[in-house]
């Protein structure tokens, strides 16, 4: 049975369900740890994620050879990545996944309305994310963007995430999550311009 990025995504989002679900368990609190310690690794690197990782993950979803599957890079690396995101608050009260953040709509709520400047050096890093050869260096360029959204308490689609960085791995997919992170980027901007000016008319009425 073929994978898809559908599968991905469901098993990212039971994943953070679960850790979610008991944000104050010691257990839960050593596994982000160990979490935000896999990144920049491999899935299977460290055994201490071997359960936060494999636990319940489908067979198909599972590398049939020495090398991680796509499956298993996409989970991995928005596991660890969240993990990161979420350091410093509490996920009862301020989950940083959350759904419709998708990586160019958080992205753009980086970048202060009319900041040019901003707008150019954010837009650097999200265009070398985009433009990754392998997974190593996708993961290097997004765990960048996640460091500045977590700054900024910006929250992110972890699950949404999975599923791109699934699809991204695949030549002839990999343009249309491009295109689709592009899209988010300037549609938010121009929804948060327009929303803007209504609330500028309104005031002056």
């Amino acid at each position: 049975m073929a994978v898809d990025a559908r599968q991905v995504q469901s098993f990212t989002a039971g994943k953070l369900k679960r850790l979610l679900a008991s944000p104050d368990d010691s257990s839960t609190k050593a596994a982000l740890a160990n979490m935000r310690r896999g990144i920049g690794r491999a899935p299977g690197d460290m055994p201490e994620l071997w359960g936060v990782l494999f636990r319940d993950m489908p067979e198909e979803m599972l590398s049939s050879s020495k090398a991680p599957s796509k499956a298993e890079w996409a989970a991995y690396i928005a596991l660890t990545l969240f993990a990161l995101h979420q350091q410093g608050r509490d996920p009862s009260k301020e989950p940083m996944s959350r759904e419709k953040y998708t990586l160019g709509r958080a992205v753009r709520a980086l970048i202060p309305t009319g900041d040019d400047d901003a707008e150019s050096r954010i837009q650097r890093r999200f265009n070398a994310a985009a433009t990754s050869g392998d997974m190593d260096e996708l993961a290097y360029h997004l765990r960048g963007v996640v460091q500045l959204l977590r700054a900024e308490g910006i929250p992110l689609d972890y699950p949404a995430l999975a599923a791109d960085i699934f699809n991204y791995q695949f030549q002839d997919r990999a343009p249309s999550v491009r295109l689709a992170w592009g899209q988010d980027f300037y549609r938010i901007r121009e929804e948060k311009t327009q929303n803007e000016t209504e609330g500028k008319d309104n005031s002056n009425a």
